[in-house]
């Protein structure tokens, strides 16, 4: 990362101070979500590469991240759940992706009570059971297509709104029959039962999970080159990650996200993290991303969940930053 700092030219952080309209940053992450960045927000990283100060506010869901950059009060967030993004630009907020934050199929998913004994084999028994989800986010797309797989209606069930590490303490209490979640709350749904799909599984059923970095559009617009260099640093930590799996970095990884290296490693070796050139092909930003999001808003006004989704979601996603870091 200091790396990354040094090969900063002085024209770079001109432009950068130039085009920041704002003193200081405000970012928004999730705990307990182990991701390279955050060994960049350690070191300050960050602050050194756009000349300012870089605040890091942490939230429990991508829609609450919607709401903060709605407010005005985050200006980037980092790792929103596709699903949220996709409600808030479909109610006409005006959201951008900037880039592909990590792809984590294994690492959100739904996990059924062990009392239960209910398998993939069986999952129509789950039919008229309660069920923790987290309203409008990933885990909440990828619970609305396994039950759409499994032909569980619905509507039939008891449909909680429930942050993921709520989900797994009602889980944990037989307050619920099953839960959906990601993260930490995952880990401790599955310390209580199974899930009815691998990450691969539901890879093959054309349910991807992954994250994107997010900003409003008039923030970008008028803060190109400082959202540029953000994304910057985050590809070259990314990249140094993904060629080291350096012990210290993950350490510092581990702390930043309030987990045990033990519990970081366990997750981040479920996460995959786009090089830049990746990010820019049509399986990502180039295209694919833009039919996903159209998928997953579709899903979500059949189900009732939003009153409409946009025509095209292709200007929800603006690649010129991400394309400048190259």
């Amino acid at each position: 990362m200091r790396r990354f700092a040094s090969m900063m030219s002085a024209s770079a952080m001109a432009l950068v101070a130039g085009a920041a309209a704002a003193e200081e940053l405000t970012v928004a992450y999730f705990l307990e979500w182990p991701m390279p960045f955050l060994a960049a927000k350690a070191d300050g990283t960050y602050d050194e590469a756009l000349g300012m100060k870089v605040n890091w506010v942490a939230f429990e869901t991508g829609t609450a991240m919607s709401a903060a950059m709605a407010s005005g009060d985050v200006q980037i967030a980092l790792s929103q759940g596709v699903p949220p993004f996709v409600v808030a630009a479909s109610a006409g907020q005006a959201l951008q992706t900037l880039d592909v934050a990590v792809s984590y199929s294994e690492n959100d998913n739904c996990v059924v009570a062990t009392a239960l004994e209910i398998d993939k084999g069986s999952a129509d028994e789950l039919a008229g059971k309660k069920v923790a989800v987290p309203m409008g986010t990933a885990a909440h797309y990828g619970f609305l297509r396994q039950m759409e797989h499994f032909g569980v209606d619905v509507a039939s069930l008891t449909v909680v709104d429930m942050a993921p590490t709520d989900g797994a303490a009602a889980l944990a209490q037989g307050e619920v029959d099953f839960a959906c979640g990601y993260g930490g709350g995952l880990a401790r749904m599955k310390e209580h039962g199974n899930v009815l799909l691998t990450g691969a599984e539901k890879e093959e059923l054309g349910i991807l999970v992954f994250d994107v970095t997010s900003a409003p559009a008039d923030f970008v617009v008028e803060n190109e080159a400082l959202v540029s260099e953000f994304l910057a640093v985050t590809a070259a930590v990314n990249a140094e990650w993904n060629e080291n799996h350096d012990p210290e970095m993950l350490a510092k990884i581990a702390a930043e996200s309030g987990m045990t290296p033990e519990e970081a490693e366990a997750a981040i070796e479920t996460f995959a993290f786009p090089s830049v050139e990746e990010q820019l092909s049509p399986k990502w930003l180039g295209g694919n991303a833009q039919n996903f999001m159209k998928g997953v808003a579709d899903v979500f006004v059949e189900a009732g969940s939003i009153g409409s989704a946009l025509d095209s979601y292709a200007a929800a996603i603006n690649t010129a930053p991400l394309a400048a870091t190259q």
